[in-house]
């Protein structure tokens, strides 16, 4: 699903609620867990599941098609852990 189709789903689901205050909701809570997570802090969205920052440090890779060793630098990611209710969904113990 794409942030499109949860906003139009998400507007269906609500007749009350204009489409474009919808988009504001999802933009907003999207745009707020990022900003959480660019401070370096977890957000937490229970039953679903956690947003953390990991560092990568730096190391030596390799290019795979040319051989050639690479120095690549430290780096944070973005590394979401489920929640226990969406994992016993996504193995049929609903």
């Amino acid at each position: 699903m794409i942030r499109s189709e949860l906003i139009q789903k998400i507007a269906d689901e609500n007749p009350h609620l204009y489409q474009r205050d919808v988009e504001r909701i999802v933009n907003t809570i999207f745009d707020e867990i990022t900003t959480a997570m660019a401070g370096g802090n977890r957000v937490e969205l229970r039953g679903f599941g956690a947003f953390s920052v990991k560092k990568r440090d730096a190391r030596v890779g390799r290019n795979p098609r040319t051989g050639e060793t690479v120095h690549v630098e430290e780096k944070h990611v973005p590394f979401f852990k489920t929640g226990k209710l969406l994992r016993d969904r996504l193995n049929g113990n609903s």
